[in-house]
């Protein structure tokens, strides 16, 4: 397949691989019904050593395998198959390998896209696979917001700054919001383009906080859209490996309040982040290995 050739319709999906599993197979199956089109797939690909990627791009003629030349993390790889979409492209899909589509999900979000000619990011509703809902549509977080959703999220979910941030209170309805979880995005190609995509210092995590809080500080909106829904098997990297993903977690946290703390008599604000943030993390990963040991 031309890499520079642009799919039926506008529409190009990409997904970030890193051994995938069996979950790039239910991936594509379940992306034809989301769907009256048949896009192009882009699998860029992070160093995958199981086989399914280049599996899934043998099996399928729409699918194909863009090796990224290394692990250069969620959102620089994003960056890298974006690039390599024709430009007249209308929408592009960003989603992550473990996402299963309801039936005419995307096809909903297209057409809610339709309606908001300023959105720049759409996202589904999100649930888990025991079909409850995760927050996928919050606001940008302060630093109160932040802090006190670092702080008591777990031990206190009901807090005012957790419920704040997540918006667990907001009614579920079409809307604006702060930003969408990038397991699942329809992106207007002008949009991601008129803010240079992804950061690609975030290696992982927050790199979508990031993005919406930059696409709505650019003018656009990101739009959550209820009736569009997927599925997603979140979590099971950083349940395997908590020792190196929670500090990453920690990490991009500080980097997104640094970036938007920047003045130098910010700087005891810095150093106060950057302390705390290594403090819980290193508590996090204790709590994480222990309920490992035990399981």
């Amino acid at each position: 397949m031309n890499p520079d050739s642009a799919a039926d319709g506008g529409l190009v999906v990409v997904t970030v691989t890193y051994s995938p599993g069996e979950h790039l197979d239910h991936f594509l199956t379940s992306l034809v019904a989301a769907t009256d089109e048949k896009p192009q797939v882009i699998l860029a690909d992070n160093g995958s050593v199981d086989g399914a990627p280049e599996a899934a791009a043998e099996a399928n003629s729409h699918v194909r395998l863009l090796r990224t030349g290394g692990n250069i993390g969620y959102g620089g790889a994003i960056n890298r198959a974006v690039a390599e979409i024709d430009p007249e492209v209308e929408f592009v899909v960003i989603a992550n390998p473990d996402i299963r589509w309801a039936e005419g999900s995307i096809d909903k979000l297209v057409a809610a896209a339709r309606r908001w000619p300023r959105a720049g990011a759409l996202g589904p509703m999100v649930r888990e696979p025991d079909g409850s809902v995760y927050p996928s549509a919050r606001s940008v977080p302060g630093l109160l917001d932040g802090a006190g959703h670092a702080l008591l999220g777990t031990v206190w979910p009901g807090n005012p700054w957790t419920l704040r941030y997540r918006q667990d209170n907001e009614r579920i309805a079409e809307r604006a919001v702060g930003w969408l979880s990038g397991s699942c995005l329809l992106v207007r190609r002008s949009a991601f383009d008129a803010i240079d995509g992804f950061d690609s210092r975030y290696f992982m995590y927050m790199e979508d906080v990031d993005f919406g809080d930059r696409m709505g500080r650019a003018g656009w909106h990101n739009v959550f859209v209820p009736d569009a829904e997927v599925t997603h098997a979140r979590g099971h990297a950083a349940s395997r490996n908590p020792e190196v993903m929670l500090p990453a977690h920690h990490a991009s946290a500080y980097r997104f309040q640094a970036d938007r703390h920047p003045h130098w008599w910010q700087a005891p604000l810095r150093l106060a982040l950057r302390i705390g943030l290594a403090l819980r993390a290193r508590i996090a990963v204790r709590s994480a290995l222990r309920e490992q040991a035990r399981g």
